[in-house]
């Protein structure tokens, strides 16, 4: 049964090239060959009795943080036009689909090509594509934003996140230093802005060897000389 219902749309395909798609006579044959080398394959690999076995789509790896939306919107409080593109983006986000919201807010961008929120959204949104990443296209976006607000903390608050998640630790933390030394001390993003940094710096001192404050391992400066320590199992 299963061999008549594939013959009959082998036909179908080849009545449908020949009449709708106006197949000249001379490529029959050659249309006729590929559609039975296709069948011959499936005959010889095909196994439709096997189980599926979807996989989600990579992008779901990289989970939306609500937080951070929040925290994007406090910095730049874009209430505008603009704001249907970010509502937007963020509602493929918490799917996962990145990429769709990347294309969203780049339709935006055509219309509010200085929206500053749109480019650090954007830029955010390829973050997410690339799983964390910086990449190339991203870091643009979050330098576009700085260009047309300079004095916008949002641009540099995330283009350090994407450069601390994707390793460049340093390079985070002076982008950091620098927002939180210009920060005005009620900002509302002070407070988190001064946890990163220190979480970043236990990081750097992780990396160059030296236990970070307040981990096991780490010894208090004293005045007086080194006493001896005795080794542990």
């Amino acid at each position: 049964m299963a061999w008549v219902i594939v013959a009959l749309v082998a036909i179908c395909i080849m009545a449908g090239m020949i009449w709708l798609g106006k197949l000249p006579r001379k490529a029959w044959e050659l249309a006729g060959a590929a559609l039975f080398i296709g069948i011959a394959g499936y005959a010889w690999q095909g196994q439709p009795s096997l189980a599926g076995s979807p996989k989600e789509p990579v992008e779901k790896l990289g989970m939306f943080d609500e937080d951070l939306a929040k925290q994007r919107d406090g910095m730049g409080g874009n209430f505008g036009d603009a704001r249907a593109w970010l509502v937007l983006a963020d509602a493929q986000s918490r799917q996962g689909k990145f990429a769709t919201a990347a294309t969203a807010l780049s339709k935006g961008l055509e219309t509010y090509p200085d929206d500053v929120d749109l480019w650090v959204a954007l830029g955010n949104a390829l973050v997410g594509h690339s799983n964390g990443l910086l990449t190339p296209a991203s870091q643009f976006a979050y330098q576009k934003a700085a260009t047309l607000a300079p004095d916008h903390p949002a641009p540099p608050f995330f283009l350090g996140l994407a450069l601390a998640t994707s390793g460049q630790l340093q390079q985070a933390r002076t982008i950091w230093a620098e927002l939180l030394e210009r920060s005005p001390p009620e900002a509302e993003w002070r407070e988190d802005l001064t946890g990163r940094l220190a979480r970043i710096d236990s990081l750097i001192a992780q990396q160059n060897g030296a236990p970070a404050p307040g981990m096991p391992g780490s010894v208090p400066p004293s005045d007086g000389p080194a006493q001896p320590v005795e080794s542990q199992p």
